[in-house]
């Protein structure tokens, strides 16, 4: 079993981290109704950040009700918490050295969860030593709690019901189905992708959502991609996925197949980023795919 700070057991924070999560769902899908229901009342939900991205009340809500249950249920265990919507105060201490990190997206797929297209999640994971030893994803709309205890990851309904992993055996770049961003596509990204050929490409928002599909076998990889002095995914965009994948049997790198590193300056992940259905065929597909960049010049490597 994982190894957890001491006065931590396992399975009582993983029933603590369930509780939580269901909480947080049901704040989403009140605030998923209200937006549904009456779109004029988006001025009443919506907010807006300082570089103009936006924020709901449903962000920051369950980002203080996760928050406090985790500050409520250990007082006394020195561990961080890093949040999307608090990194403004959080930054002073992004140096500071401490071993157990936890890392929070309240809603990661804002946009979409804005749009009403469902595809919206909830990422958390516990980091040791800047590396995700367990995670969860939560999917609202879809009744999905994805947990990896560090050893095994399943998925949850709230009625207690579970459903396992079932990645799919595709192996090769050309039998795979690409699930790739709803909002955030630029046309390095998809003159990458026409070049490869997939079998098949499937527009979903949220990392999370995109990896919890790999997982359930109904695609295969997932290519992110930012651009030199564009805004690029953060440490809490990918920490939880990759806790969720890399325990159920994939992996997320970057292009070299290097281990994704986390508390960089400003929490940016940046390059290319490889999330496939198999840990075993990981490194063949990252280096196929950068022979593809380096032939046609995509990308500066």
């Amino acid at each position: 079993m994982v190894d957890l700070p001491l006065g931590v057991d396992i399975n009582k924070l993983i029933d603590n981290l369930r509780i939580l999560s269901w909480e947080a769902a049901d704040i989403m899908l009140y605030y998923s109704y209200l937006i549904k229901k009456d779109e004029k009342n988006e001025s009443n939900i919506i907010k807006t950040k300082k570089n103009n991205e936006p924020v709901t009340l449903a962000d920051l809500k369950v980002n203080e009700a996760i928050i406090n249950g985790i500050k409520k249920n250990y007082k006394d265990i020195n561990w961080d918490i890093l949040s999307e919507e608090n990194t403004k105060i959080l930054s002073n201490n992004s140096n500071m050295n401490f071993e157990w990190r936890w890392i929070l997206d309240p809603l990661d797929g804002t946009a979409d969860f804005i749009q009403g297209t469902g595809n919206y999640a909830m990422h958390l994971a516990l980091q040791y030593k800047n590396k995700p030893r367990l995670g969860v994803v939560l999917i609202p709309e879809k009744d999905e709690l994805w947990i990896s205890n560090g050893e095994e990851v399943w998925c949850e309904r709230k009625n207690g019901s579970c459903l396992k992993t079932n990645l799919s055996n595709n192996k090769t770049l050309n039998d795979m189905t690409l699930i790739t961003s709803k909002n955030h596509k630029n046309q390095t990204l998809e003159s990458l992708i026409e070049k490869i050929n997939f079998n098949k490409v499937t527009i979903m928002g949220s990392v999370g959502c995109k990896i919890a599909s790999i997982l359930r076998g109904e695609s295969d990889i997932y290519i992110s991609l930012s651009l030199p002095g564009k805004s690029s995914p953060k440490d809490w965009d990918f920490a939880a996925p990759e806790a969720i994948l890399t325990t159920g049997g994939g992996l997320i790198t970057n292009l070299e197949n290097e281990n994704l590193k986390y508390n960089k300056p400003n929490f940016e992940q940046r390059g290319i980023i490889i999330a496939s259905n198999n840990k075993q065929n990981h490194k063949s597909i990252c280096l196929e795919i950068k022979e593809i960049v380096k032939r046609y010049n995509l990308y500066a490597i």
